[in-house]
């Protein structure tokens, strides 16, 4: 059987720290649990967690910083766990590549439905299957590694987040794709925040595909009621 999933756990308050721990251990995950964020940092070059807790007020780094490194480097579902309750500061870790925000305090089970919303794998379709490399205009996608590969053959990295939304448009060819649909589709708390981090991750995979923003022929913004995926797609 294989392993439950791993959470790392960044959050320098023991209380919280164990208090999250002992949750996810309840609900049967595995965690590694780290107050400093050098300590995190140390432990993510030997282990690759499945996902990520990080607390914003940390005493040796800047949260938000460090959420930004781990979105580009990482391919770790990435959950900012904060005090920080107001809309901008939900808006800016979305925008720097987080998955999901939640205030504290929470609910232990809005943490554990959370996790689980955001452990669905790229790699596991809407409709079941386990494929995870896709080919479309000359581009492969591997859902495995977080890897897209031009057609000149160079490596671009994905971070967790950019791979959920480019799932979701393979999964759906051709079809406009509301922002209403995203939402059901991706999961997180909606609003305003949710809208402005579905921007910047389209954006960003628009830039990795190297499409011009003026006239763009892979995603195609339909103003006022979606996106469009709009190249033929092969799985392999």
């Amino acid at each position: 059987m294989a392993d439950p999933p791993l959470i790392a756990i960044l959050e320098d308050e023991a209380a919280i720290r164990r208090i999250m721990a002992e949750t996810l251990e309840n609900a049967g995950f595995r965690t590694l649990s780290f107050a400093r964020a050098t300590e995190f940092e140390a432990a993510l070059r030997q282990i690759t967690p499945d996902a990520c807790l990080v607390d914003l007020g940390l005493p040796d780094r800047d949260g938000l910083a460090l959420v930004h490194r781990l979105a580009t480097e990482s391919g770790a579902a990435i959950i900012i766990v904060s005090g920080r309750a107001q809309v901008q500061d939900r808006v800016t870790g979305l925008e720097l590549g987080a998955d999901d925000y939640i205030i504290k305090p929470f609910e232990p089970a809005e943490l554990i439905a959370r996790i689980r919303a955001r452990l669905r794998r790229p790699a596991a379709s809407t409709r079941g299957d386990q494929r995870a490399r896709a080919r479309f205009a000359g581009w492969m996608a591997d859902f495995d590694s977080y890897v897209l590969t031009a057609p000149d053959g160079t490596e671009t990295p994905m971070s967790h987040a950019e791979a959920e939304v480019l799932r979701m448009f393979l999964d759906h060819p051709r079809r406009l794709i509301s922002r209403a649909q995203m939402l059901e589709i991706l999961g997180g708390a909606g609003g305003e925040s949710f809208d402005r981090a579905m921007d910047v991750r389209i954006s960003r995979l628009r830039s990795k595909l190297g499409e011009d923003p003026k006239n763009p022929q892979l995603i195609k913004t339909i103003y006022g009621a979606g996106y469009i995926f709009l190249p033929d797609i092969s799985w392999v």
